[in-house]
């Protein structure tokens, strides 16, 4: 199977964000990020739309900046793997994997699981 692993062990061809290419799929993209409360109210279309992880202004991990600066392309190529930023990133999923767990069917909390919660195993790979 092709991956697309971000920094930070996202697996892209999984993300619904990344596979919503029309604004019916961007519109439900951003109900389910509402639902799940990685935003704060439905996003438009734009705003949800996936532009890559390098193109955030500001990661909510401090990660994209931090790969910047270190001179690598992904988190797991860094000499200081696991940092606490790793840590804390794989605290705070294991806690948006719960609440995704309780608040999704299990058809959104399938996909979103290959996508954002399996970051530690595609970092080893």
């Amino acid at each position: 199977m092709q991956e697309m692993i971000t920094l930070c062990g996202d697996n892209c061809l999984y993300c619904p964000r990344y596979n919503a290419k029309n604004d019916e799929k961007l519109a439900k993209v951003a109900e389910l990020w509402n639902k799940i409360g990685w935003s704060n109210g439905i996003l438009s279309n734009d705003e949800i739309k996936c532009a890559g992880c390098s193109s955030h202004k500001s990661c909510t991990y401090k990660l994209v900046e931090c790969i910047k600066k270190r001179n690598v392309k992904k988190c797991n190529e860094c000499t200081q793997y696991p940092c606490y930023k790793i840590k804390d990133m794989l605290e705070r999923t294991e806690k948006y994997k719960a609440i995704c767990k309780e608040l999704c069917s299990k058809q959104e909390y399938d996909l979103l699981s290959k996508a954002f919660f399996e970051k530690e195993t595609n970092l080893l790979k």
